[in-house]
């Protein structure tokens, strides 16, 4: 059985007096890949907000390898690589500065050069010295991407990470992920619209309708669906919601 890499025990969070999460419970394990779904404004990047440390829960808790988000989130964060919104990104620097920057705070020697091979399979290469507010949103999502994976991370975590993607790029970075994930190397948490990424991708996936998790799928059940095609998703998500 693979370690348990993201507990999410009865999670809830709010803006101030608006509560956006309410109770969620979750498990993601070494390998897999969990798609979260749901309509805009469900929950989806609140609760990615959470598990990255950037907003504080007001009830339940998040432990990344064990590890706490909420009472040792150093340790929590050394095992997470989190790809933030493309417009998150500084403007100001260059994409080669802010990939020193997050290896720095990672306290890594150096840019993984894995992911320097995977700038140069997604034709980033050439924009490293020019400033992120050159940049289109595809630009700024392999930026993301390659962020994210600094440091090995043991959880993955992109919120819509193939929006502005070319398709070659997307399925790059598609491949690149299943490889980490067939090596056992890490978990990759994706909130998504993308029924086709759920279809050809998860392992594990999970409906977020006002705050709670109304459904989930296991990878047997993704597996069954699978073989009846993207027909089956819809109506399962359908009959959900």
């Amino acid at each position: 059985m693979t370690s348990i890499v993201l507990d999410i025990r009865d999670v809830h969070a709010r803006y101030g007096k608006q509560e956006v999460l309410r109770g969620v419970t979750l498990q993601v394990r070494t390998g897999q890949w969990f798609c979260l779904l749901g309509p805009n404004g469900v929950g989806k990047s609140t609760l990615l907000h959470c598990v990255a440390a950037r907003l504080v829960a007001s009830a339940g808790d998040i432990l990344v390898c064990g590890h706490s988000v909420r009472t040792h989130t150093v340790d929590a964060k050394r095992k997470l690589g989190y790809g933030c919104a493309p417009e998150q990104l500084p403007g100001l620097l260059t994409g080669r500065q802010c990939l020193e920057v997050y290896a720095s705070a990672k306290e890594l020697e150096r840019v993984d050069p894995e992911v320097i091979e995977l700038g140069e399979a997604l034709k980033f290469s050439p924009y490293l010295d020019r400033f992120v507010d050159t940049y289109s949103l595809g630009t700024r999502q392999k930026l993301c991407v390659l962020l994210a994976l600094l440091g090995e991370p043991a959880l993955v975590v992109l919120d819509e990470a193939f929006n502005g993607l070319d398709p070659a790029s997307a399925l790059v970075v598609k491949r690149h992920l299943q490889q980490r994930l067939a090596a056992n190397r890490c978990a990759v948490m994706l909130a998504t619209h993308s029924l086709d990424i759920v279809e050809h991708y998860a392992d594990k996936a999970a409906l977020l309708l006002d705050g709670r998790v109304v459904r989930e799928w296991s990878d047997s059940e993704i597996a069954a669906m699978r073989q009846q095609g993207a027909a089956r998703f819809e109506e399962a998500l359908a009959q959900s919601g």
